[in-house]
């Protein structure tokens, strides 16, 4: 088994992506699938990359992540997040690239819950006058 050279988390809305980056053959496993089969649209996988190709590491590493919950964009960003935060535990100084691209800001957004008497979080009942 090849060594591990990084963990790191990423997480975005209510997804969660466990990374490791791995010395050995250039490549993604993601729950056990391929970056293509996991990801099918060309959006999403160059979405993914974006950390890696702003540090110029793209086809370096080997990168195994468990993704877990929420929704196929939830998991690109957690991917994303966990991918440059585990790239700067590698080298240190790819932290000012990583950090002027936003690739370790955690966005904190998440779905307004449903009010009571409301359609969705804000949107009212449609009003009828007779």
């Amino acid at each position: 088994m090849a060594e591990v050279l990084a963990r790191a988390t990423g997480r975005r809305k209510r997804s969660r992506a466990q990374v490791r980056i791995i010395e050995g053959e250039p490549g993604f496993n993601l729950n056990g699938k391929r970056l293509e089969e996991y990801f099918p649209t060309m959006a999403m996988r160059v979405r993914v990359l974006e950390p890696l190709r702003a540090v110029e590491m793209e086809g370096r590493y080997e990168i195994h992540a468990k993704l877990e919950g929420g929704g196929t964009t939830g998991q690109i960003d957690a991917l994303r997040l966990g991918i440059a935060r585990a790239l700067e535990i590698i080298d240190p100084d790819l932290r000012e690239v990583l950090k002027k691209g936003g690739f370790l800001t955690r966005d904190a957004r998440r779905v307004e819950p449903k009010k009571y008497g409301l359609r969705k979080a804000r949107r009212a009942p449609q009003y009828t006058k007779r």
